[in-house]
């Protein structure tokens, strides 16, 4: 009987059910039925306090007249709630009127900030979004937060926290407060490696950009520990392997631990070297049918036997990728195959070329940068919207946004854009100081010691651009002022232009003195990425006047006394400079080479009439990798003609200390009977240098020293000595030098201290051993 009714109670209740599915499943048809088959006739907008009825309106995809569907309904509250405007938005259908009804969010009316310290307002201001005017949305302030907790890590301040308040103002409006407690500074303890063998831990933590705590690490601020410094370090040390013949090396891992305790963050770096390898056979294999492999090879700069460098690997893909381009063929892919040989250590490269896939860029997507604005990142792509997707460009793009120097590290990733064909760039920047201000010490031809202050910035309000301020002094009568200014991108192109105004008072003898105004205007044209060619023009006015008993020729030369005699002189001049640039870096180079040539005409009016030509090449080279000792020789010469036979004195060249060191200005050349010195028309130098991390003292102190040796000699005269004849120094006689140095790159300056003793000199050169130098970053 209990069975009977436990069977009539199911079947009743299985009955009771099926009746709701069936009258489920005629609702959801009758309703897909009629949004699928509805047609409005008009759209009513309910709710809004500011935003335009027509704002909203342009917003739905449903047109009045048009049968729509539910996934119409749909898109249209997504890409209202994509506005950002409402909290809320419903849309309904009532006969032949489609409702849209919103709840608008409310307006900020004022963003403040409460409890920082570290970083100020404006620049708070500047990582935030929420703004004046700007619509309230927890999903806007959330992402504030993060935003700022990155600032805070950025400077070591990983432990704050932040919090928000809003206040109502009424009208729809609200103030938003962001409550900060900045908590305290971390530190970086020790940064350890294992399974290194070839390289020891301190010279890998030279190639990384963090560093550990110091008692200088409050100003440098290079012991703050983040993911994205982390990462960026992990990249540095597989460069540098990767660049020393280490084809297998891998990282492990890498990991950031934290101790509470001690407040410090310490990383380790797991490692495997692998095997060094040279270059073995190199090849270009190429399954395009009208793609000749042989003539892809001039631009492979990867030779057999030497050292394996995966750089010079990417060079000649890009190089060739660049060359294919160029010739309309854009979708072409090479990729490198690299097969090692464990038995002989030699990496065979081959350089296989293929049809790749016609990929289109769609658009370029540009993270973290707070300070650089967005224009300065994307002009260093080959590539704009709708453009054929190229890898070679990307890697370019890359090197070069790390070579401006305005960044810790460059990532670029891909993201499927609207179609199959369409690709989205990501680009993450971390930025880094670009600011320097220096101090550096000038030397009178009176032995007067003298200071230069300098504020300089490669990145000026973000726009990529260049400007230097300096402003010097020696005794009460010397003076110097100087402004330079370097726009990178020229009218769009990537072409440098910019002038340089000068103005010099000085006093260097005590019967005269000079006034110098100068200005230069300069466009350098790029012709490859290792070459510029750079036109100058140059126009200097000065200014001679006597002081005391000037025209006793027992006290003034007449070529001195001739300058006074007329006071005012001009020089114009114009000049062309072939650099060839294949330094690793410009602080520290550790291999590379230099080279400048410079040819200058003066006579486009003014009293300078002369051709000029100079040069100067310098090499780099690193010796002992592991102990990091750096190799460098370097050779310089000019010389000047005088277009009617005439030159003066400030046509002439001039020696310096950092031309000669153990020498003072214008110590050597040229002079007249009273010690005036004249300069020479022809000059040549040579010097070599060894400079090393200074042992037993931490390597995060940046502290180098130096051996060096100088040699120079500075001859031949064109300009009329008058009767205050003979000259003395007229000799094409080698001075040579050599001594030792200390170089601090210090958070306070660059500073450079020389000790040199002259090994071979004339009896009237002018001597000083010591000199130094000092400059700051911040």
């Amino acid at each position: 009987m209990e069975k009977r009714k436990l069977s009539k109670a199911l079947l009743s209740n299985v009955v009771y059910a099926s009746v709701l599915c069936l009258e489920l499943i005629v609702s959801l048809s009758l309703y897909s039925n009629e949004a699928s088959a509805s047609v409005v006739k008009k759209i009513e907008v309910r709710g809004i306090r500011r935003v335009s009825a027509d704002s909203i309106r342009s917003n739905i995809v449903i047109s009045p007249g048009k049968v729509f569907s539910g996934e119409e309904i749909d898109d249209s509250l997504r890409r209202l709630y994509r506005t950002g405007y409402f909290s809320d938005v419903k849309i309904s259908v009532s006969g032949s009127v489609l409702i849209v009804f919103v709840k608008e969010n409310d307006l900020i009316n004022q963003v403040v900030f409460n409890g920082n310290k570290n970083i100020k307002d404006d620049k708070l201001q500047l990582i935030v979004k929420a703004r004046p005017t700007v619509a309230y949305s927890r999903v806007l302030v959330d992402s504030d937060i993060s935003a700022i907790k990155k600032a805070y890590s950025a400077i070591g301040r990983s432990e704050v926290s932040v919090s928000s308040q809003v206040f109502s103002v009424g009208e729809g409006r609200v103030n938003l407060a962001y409550v900060i407690n900045e908590g305290g500074r971390t530190k970086l303890g020790k940064i350890n490696f294992v399974g290194n063998k070839a390289y020891s831990a301190v010279r890998l933590r030279s190639a990384i950009i963090s560093r550990q705590s110091n008692i200088i690490s409050f100003i440098t601020r290079s012991d703050i520990y983040s993911k994205e410094k982390l990462d960026a370090d992990g990249e540095a040390i597989r460069k540098f392997y990767s660049e020393r013949g280490y084809a297998d090396f891998q990282i492990v891992s890498s990991q950031a631990f934290f101790d509470q305790a001690k407040n410090s963050y310490s990383l380790t770096f797991n490692i495997n070297e692998g095997a060094r390898y040279k270059f073995g056979n190199i090849s270009v294999q190429s399954s395009v049918q009208d793609i000749d492999p042989d003539k892809l090879r001039k631009f492979i700069q990867t030779k057999t036997r030497d050292v394996y460098n995966f750089n010079k690997v990417e060079k000649s893909i890009e190089a060739m990728s660049g060359y294919l381009t160029s010739i309309g063929k854009p979708f072409i892919k090479i990729t490198s195959r690299i097969s090692r040989n464990l038995q002989t250590s030699a990496a065979n490269v081959e350089y296989l070329v293929d049809k790749g896939e016609r990929i289109y860029l769609e658009r370029i997507d540009i993270r973290g940068n707070v300070y650089s604005r967005d224009f300065i990142i994307r002009r260093e792509f080959d590539l704009s919207e709708g453009d054929a997707l190229n890898e070679s460009m990307i890697t370019t793009a890359k090197r070069r946004l790390m070579d401006t120097g305005y960044f810790t590290s460059v990532n670029i990733s891909k993201v499927l854009g609207s179609a199959p064909d369409r690709v989205i760039l990501v680009v993450e920047v971390q930025e880094q100081s670009t600011g320097r201000a220096g101090i550096g010490t000038t030397y009178s031809g009176r032995g007067v010691f003298g200071l230069e202050a300098s504020v300089e910035e490669h990145n000026f309000f973000g726009r990529g651009q260049y400007i230097r301020i300096a402003a010097g002094a020696g005794d009460s009568k010397s003076r110097s002022y100087n402004l330079s200014f370097t726009e990178p991108y020229f009218l769009g192109h990537r072409i440098a232009a910019g002038f340089d105004l000068s103005a010099v008072q000085s006093s260097d003898n005590t019967f005269f003195s000079e006034r110098e105004h100068g200005v230069d205007l300069r466009v350098t044209v790029p012709i490859t990425e290792e070459i510029g060619n750079t036109f100058r023009y140059s126009y200097k006015h000065m200014n001679y006047k006597g002081i005391g008993d000037w025209k006793n020729p027992a006290n003034l030369s007449d070529p001195y006394r001739e300058l006074i005699r007329v006071g005012k002189w001009n020089t114009s001049a114009v000049s062309q400079t072939i650099a060839y640039d294949t330094l690793d870096n410009h602080l520290l180079p550790r291999e590379g080479i230099l080279a400048k040539f410079t040819h200058e005409y003066a006579g486009l009016g003014g009293d300078s009439k002369y051709y000029k030509v100079l040069g100067k090449v310098s090499y780099f080279q690193l010796l002992i990798d592991d102990a990091d000792v750096i190799g460098s020789v370097s050779a310089g010469a000019g010389h000047v003609m005088p277009i009617n036979g005439k030159l003066y004195i400030f046509d002439q060249f001039m020696f310096n200390p950092e031309e000669l060191r153990g020498f003072k200005n214008k110590g050597i050349g040229p002079r007249m009977a009273n010690g005036d010195p004249v300069g020479g028309n022809t000059y040549f130098t040579a010097g070599a240098e060894s400079n090393f991390p200074l042992p037993l003292l931490p390597r995060d102190l940046n502290l180098r020293g130096s051996f060096f040796v100088n040699a120079g000699t500075l001859y031949g005269n064109s300009v009329d000595i008058g009767s205050s004849g003979p000259l003395q120094g007229d000799s094409p006689s080698f001075r040579v030098s050599a001594g030792v140095g200390l170089m601090w790159h210090s958070p306070i300056g660059d500073i450079g201290v020389y000790y040199a003793v002259p090994l071979h000199k004339e009896p009237y050169d002018r001597l000083r051993r010591i000199s130094f130098s000092l400059g700051n970053r911040f």
